[in-house]
C-alpha cells in the first residue's frame, strides 16, 4: 500500500486507509475528509482539535508520551584550576601551601626579625645623618 492512497482526517490528523472515511464539500469547492462521523460531527460542531484530549494534535501540544526527550540537563561543573600569582610561580605556592606549621611560624619569626632590624639600622642612619 503506498503512502500516496492514505488521505489525512482534516479534525483528528490520523490516516485514512481506502474505503474508509467520509467526506465533506463546503460551499466554496473545498474538500474535507474525516476518519469517521465523530470526527465529521466535530468539525461541524467547530470544535477545535487542540483542545480534544484524544487527537494527536492535542497530545504534540501539551507533550504527552514524550519520554525519550525527559532527559534532564546536565549542569555544568565548576572545575578549579591553580595557577601562578604574579610574583610567585605554581611550585612556590604548592610548597608553602604544604610545609609544616612550625615551619611557617620559624619563617615569619626570621622575616620579623630582619624587619626589626632594617627599621633600627635606618633609624641609625637617619640619626647619624640629622648630626
Amino acid at each position: 500500500m503506498d503512502a500516496a492512497e492514505l488521505e489525512i482526517c482534516n479534525l483528528s490528523g490520523y490516516k485514512i486507509y481506502p474505503s474508509r472515511g467520509r467526506t465533506f464539500i463546503s460551499s466554496d469547492s473545498k474538500t474535507y475528509r474525516f476518519l469517521s462521523s465523530k470526527t465529521e460531527s466535530l468539525f461541524h460542531q467547530r470544535k477545535n482539535a487542540r483542545q480534544l484530549a484524544w487527537t494527536p494534535i492535542y497530545r504534540r501540544l501539551q507533550r504527552k508520551g514524550v519520554s525519550e526527550e525527559v532527559a534532564k540537563k546536565r549542569t555544568r561543573r565548576n572545575l578549579k584550576f591553580n595557577r601562578a600569582v604574579v610574583g610567585a610561580s605554581l611550585e612556590t605556592i604548592n610548597a608553602r601551601r604544604n610545609e609544616k606549621a612550625e615551619i611557617r611560624a620559624a619563617a615569619i619569626a626570621k622575616a620579623k626579625a630582619q624587619r626589626k632590624d632594617e627599621a633600627s639600622k635606618r633609624k641609625a642612619r637617619a640619626a647619624a645623618k640629622a648630626n
